[in-house]
């Protein structure tokens, strides 16, 4: 919808420029958005104020220029007017409204090439594989999986990795954890290591050792069994981790392991690349980043004083390796509590010659678990946090991931587990599959009728004009706003936004179909609105496709929406 009133209005500001009418030639971005009050129109645009200070000239003044400049040779405006300091509003004729039917019933709006084909890598749920996942891990793993989605509906070519922190610290701790559960079940009376994972599944990984191998870990050094222990523990997690993606409907193209990284020695090339260029020094026997000439607010250390790599080496040299990769764009997701790596991430790529703004991070905040209005913190299973595992359990993969996108990935999620399971239109991922189950159930019942068996897409001899209502033009003007919501989700990174529009197109329907008889005596009158909620059937199945949701064809409704 915005693209079309934006070339008018593009050729009617050229031609006010063109024309000698204003004092600057240097025209500003033409933005539209919709009023925030219904009755302003359909679009609206603040350009004449933008362009007033260059034009030295009043925006009421600009904005007049403007309108007699607009052509509209097709009639596709209703309305254009100016209203208070210089905007623009514009509202659709409902010949517009029909054209833009037509092509949505044809497919031809499912052509969106925003990207294309630009390579695009988003690299998301990447934790270390020392447990299983939890609720937070969950919602960064679907907000990635459906920014990949909506980039690669929109014409991108992606790639999803996950980055496998096989190496460090953490992973030592995992290895000195499971050796010492495994000589405990030889009764061994032993102090837990500090910073150890004291869960249940750790006792179970060292249980599955003993059984398979016996005592052959204790007649070992200590270091070898670590070193078993550590690398047998990071696999079995990793699988555990990639079979609850999985059950969440998440793969990927690529698992990146650090380890391997350091193995190819690409973190002392990356730190050899940037001490040629001045920008690390020694104190204190540690070597250090000169992140603060770029931007951060202190230099930070790459290597330790006792020789061992920082994260923040392996991640610089990670990111180089995703530069020579050849992405045009890089899309991290991560939790919120990253948000002061950020800076110093793009300080180093800055410091290796990348451009930094390639590198776009979505930060992720916190999930709360409720029941009953009460938080949920404790799981069944771990003792200590609610895993994924459980919540897919209880509400099923569909309610999960859609209610993980309910909220903008920067705000706190509260998550009712309780109303996350409701069969009625309290549920908001209920409330929209039933409204996409609903027209199944209505051209069930036309072709029971004999009347119609379906409505081409494509034919020209529905009579669209006998969709006079108003619900049915806003019903239109929803639908055909949709590549517009998938452009401001991908442009934004916010895949919210496609549950909002999601939830707003489901209301619109349910109003309309408890108003509206779609099917009656009057054929051409049902031929049309047959025509008019099957595309509403399409675009919701669409949007349910991106997020990783189901559109069911058949529903139990316990409260009817």
């Amino acid at each position: 919808m915005r693209s079309h009133l934006r070339d008018l209005l593009t050729r009617a500001i050229e031609k006010t420029a063109q024309g000698g009418e204003l004092n600057s030639t240097e025209l500003p971005p033409v933005l539209l958005e919709p009023p925030k009050q219904r009755e302003f129109g359909d679009l609206a645009t603040n350009i004449a104020m933008l362009w007033a200070k260059k034009a030295k000239k009043p925006p009421r003044a600009i904005a007049e220029s403007i309108l007699k400049n607009i052509e509209d040779p097709d009639g596709i405006l209703a309305r254009k007017e100016i209203a208070g300091p210089g905007f623009l509003n514009f509202a659709f004729a409902p010949k517009f409204y029909y054209q833009r039917l037509r092509e949505l019933a044809a497919g031809k709006e499912a052509a969106f090439d925003l990207g294309h084909g630009a390579k695009v890598q988003v690299e998301f749920a990447s934790v270390n594989p020392t447990g299983p996942l939890h609720v937070g891990h969950g919602r960064v793993a679907v907000i990635g999986d459906v920014l990949a989605r909506l980039h690669e509906a929109t014409g991108f070519e992606v790639e999803r990795e996950y980055y496998v922190n096989d190496a460090g610290k953490q992973m030592e701790n995992l290895g000195l954890s499971l050796y010492a559960r495994y000589r405990e079940l030889f009764g061994e009376k032993i102090d837990f290591p500090e910073g150890g994972y004291p869960g249940d599944y750790v006792r179970e990984l060292a249980a599955e050792v003993k059984q398979r191998d016996g005592d052959k870990f204790l007649n070992e050094s200590k270091e070898v069994a670590v070193d078993f222990f550590r690398q047998f523990g990071g696999e079995s997690l990793l699988g555990t981790i990639r079979g609850q993606l999985g059950e969440f409907g998440i793969q990927f193209d690529f698992y990146f392991s650090e380890r391997a990284l350091r193995e190819r020695s690409e973190v002392a090339r990356s730190m050899d690349l940037l001490r040629e260029r001045g920008l690390l020094y020694s104190e204190d026997g540690a070597q250090w980043f000169k992140s603060t000439e770029f931007g951060d607010d202190k230099d930070r250390t790459v290597i330790k004083s006792d020789g061992e790599l920082t994260y923040f080496a392996s991640d610089i040299a990670y990111h180089r390796n995703k530069f020579e990769r050849g992405f045009a764009k890089l899309i991290n997701v991560w939790g919120a509590d990253h948000h002061g790596y950020v800076p110093r991430l793009k300080a180093a790529l800055r410091g290796l010659g990348y451009a930094p703004d390639v590198l776009q991070v979505v930060l992720v905040q916190m999930v709360q678990l409720t029941r009953g209005g009460e938080p949920v913190r404790m799981g069944k299973r771990t003792g200590e946090f609610v895993s994924l595992e459980e919540v897919l359990e209880e509400v099923g993969r569909d309610a999960a991931r859609f209610f993980f996108l309910m909220r903008k990935s920067d705000s706190h999620l509260d998550f009712d587990l309780d109303l996350a399971k409701r069969q009625s239109s309290e549920n908001p991922v209920f409330y929209v599959q039933y409204a996409h189950a609903r027209v199944a159930s209505i051209f069930e019942q036309a072709r029971r009728n004999g009347m119609f068996d379906g409505v081409p897409g494509g034919d020209q001899s529905v009579q669209l004009e006998r969709l006079e209502l108003s619900e049915e033009l806003e019903l239109i003007r929803q639908m055909i706003q949709f590549n517009d919501v998938l452009e401001e989700s991908v442009r934004e990174l916010e895949p919210h936004r496609i549950v909002f529009y999601l939830l707003e197109l489901a209301g619109e329907f349910h109003r309309y179909y408890n108003r509206c008889r779609v099917i009656s005596e009057d054929e051409g009158l049902s031929r049309a609105r047959l025509l008019l909620v099957e595309n509403v059937q399409k675009i919701i199945r669409r949007g349910l496709e991106i997020l990783g949701v189901g559109a069911p064809l058949k529903m139990a409704a316990r409260s009817d929406p």
